[in-house]
């Protein structure tokens, strides 16, 4: 770490001879210098801008100089002491270190080199010490400002800090949001919350699942349509994009949208208008797009099944939503919340989950996302009752991860019927068969338990080690283990 020309050190020594030497020695450090040759000086020079770093002499015409250095431990000011004694004082030297936190020594006579090393070992020290400082106080500006919630999307992991930031600096702008993220994983909260953020929260927010619509009625559920348009069109109707004049219109699933309707809407985009099917009118409105989907994008238009135009025209302001599997805790936090929400809904007392339930949430990848954590913890307070969720209550296929285990064997009853995967053991043994053939080191069983559990997890590691309860960096060390042995 450098050391930049705003550190300064302060020089107490009453000789100015050795004021001279010392200037001398210190000509070339990167670092501010002041002098003063008594205690009283010393103190009044501690007062002001305290200093980096403090050449103590402890030999001073009008004090001792560790009285000084009691000045500056008692009122903890943030300097560093390097103490200078003289010859065959090195008890009193090491009292320095020892009671008042010095932070080095120096014995009379020294060299050059020596002071220098020491003064520039502080003055790094000191540096250190302000970059942490100045590091711990942004940790806790973030603590402090780190959110739990952002409208209706729950998480407080860095993957949701991130996106709560990227909606803030997005939402005030028209610009058109391209969503992106596997299903469940929250798309259409975030273009919510993109609106409530935004200058049109009080308008309208419309959203549209394209996938959920038969296509030949989507230009209609967009555009609107007059009466008479088509076969059962018997009144007129406004579409989306009219009742969300002045608001945003929210596309979800636009990559099941049709070609040829991708084309009217990259008009309707390009120009801020629309036309009513069957009319011949042209309107104009005032929309903020927001369109999401599960695919890659890139990956449509390049097999032709997206508008390589529309794509550009749309992909403004990318957002990427994470999976569940990669958020930490957030799992457990938003757990938490729908276990509240559905017992009070179901008129259940669950306020907790177990622990052993905590590893296997966390241990699951998940891969129905939020949507699919929302139906678990739904199944389990309609199905069950009790305070605590317990490992026998959670249904397919995270019943799956579950031991065979006697500790479970009283919860069981309070649960509901389900079916329990467990690793098939190592090897069984007749109890009528007392003669064992075979008698094996506990680390072979270990070893072929561990292997047995991954193979049972089909490679997944954290479920393994929640099979045998052990933590994942133990499998993870104790293989590396076995291929160094290979070596």
């Amino acid at each position: 770490m450098d050391i930049d020309s705003q550190m300064t050190l302060l020089i107490v020594e009453d000789s100015a001879t050795l004021v001279v030497v010392y200037e001398e020695y210190l000509r070339d450090e990167p670092c501010s210098v002041t002098y003063v040759d008594t205690g009283a000086s010393a103190l009044k020079q501690l007062k002001q801008p305290v200093p980096d770093v403090v050449l103590l002499d402890l030999g001073l015409p009008d004090m001792n100089g560790m009285e000084i250095l009691k000045y500056i431990n008692i009122q903890k000011l943030p300097c560093l002491v390097v103490v200078v004694t003289a010859q065959g004082s090195v008890d009193t030297a090491v009292e320095a270190l020892r009671d008042y936190k010095a932070f080095d020594f120096i014995e009379k006579p020294f060299d050059g080199q020596r002071l220098i090393v020491t003064i520039r070992n502080a003055l790094h020290n000191q540096k250190l010490a302000q970059t942490v400082k100045i590091y711990q106080e942004e940790v806790k500006k973030y603590q402090k400002f780190k959110r739990t919630q952002y409208y209706d999307l729950i998480g407080a992991s860095t993957p949701m800090q991130a996106l709560y930031q990227i909606i803030e600096n997005a939402a005030s702008s028209k610009a058109t949001v391209f969503i992106t993220g596997e299903s469940g994983t929250g798309k259409e909260l975030c273009a919510e919350a993109i609106h409530k953020q935004s200058p049109r929260k009080d308008k309208p927010f419309i959203a549209i699942n394209c996938a959920a619509i038969p296509k030949e009625l989507m230009e209609s559920e967009i555009f609107g349509h007059v009466k008479g348009a088509f076969t059962g069109a018997i009144n007129e109707r406004p579409g989306a994009a009219m009742l969300a004049n002045g608001g945003s219109l929210f596309l979800d699933e636009i990559g099941d949208m049709s070609l040829d309707l991708q084309g009217k809407l990259l008009r309707f985009v390009q120009t801020g208008t629309v036309q009513k099917v069957g009319s011949g009118q042209i309107k104009k409105v005032d929309v903020r797009f927001i369109c999401a989907t599960n695919r890659d994008p890139l990956v449509d238009v390049q097999q032709g099944r997206f508008r390589e135009d529309l794509y550009y025209r749309l992909h403004v302001i990318p957002i990427s939503l994470p999976p569940l599997r990669e958020r930490d805790n957030d799992i457990l936090l938003i757990a938490e919340k729908f276990l509240t929400k559905y017992a009070k809904e179901e008129n259940k007392s669950f306020t907790s989950f177990a622990p052993e339930t905590e590893t296997i949430l966390l241990n699951y990848d998940w891969p129905g996302n939020v949507r699919e954590l929302q139906n678990v913890i739904h199944n389990i307070v309609v199905l069950n009752d009790g305070k605590q969720v317990v490992p026998a209550m959670l249904p397919i296929p995270l019943n799956k991860q579950l031991p065979q285990n006697p500790h479970y064997s009283g919860e069981r009853a309070q649960a509901s019927q389900t079916t329990y995967a467990t690793i098939p053991p190592i090897h069984s043994y007749s109890k009528k068969n007392t003669m064992v053939k075979e008698i094996r080191s506990l680390v072979q069983v270990e070893k072929e338990a561990i292997k047995q559990a991954i193979e049972f997890c089909n490679g997944n590691i954290p479920r393994a080690a929640a099979l045998l309860e052990v933590s994942p960096s133990t499998i993870y060390r104790k293989r590396q283990n076995w291929n160094k042995e290979l070596i």
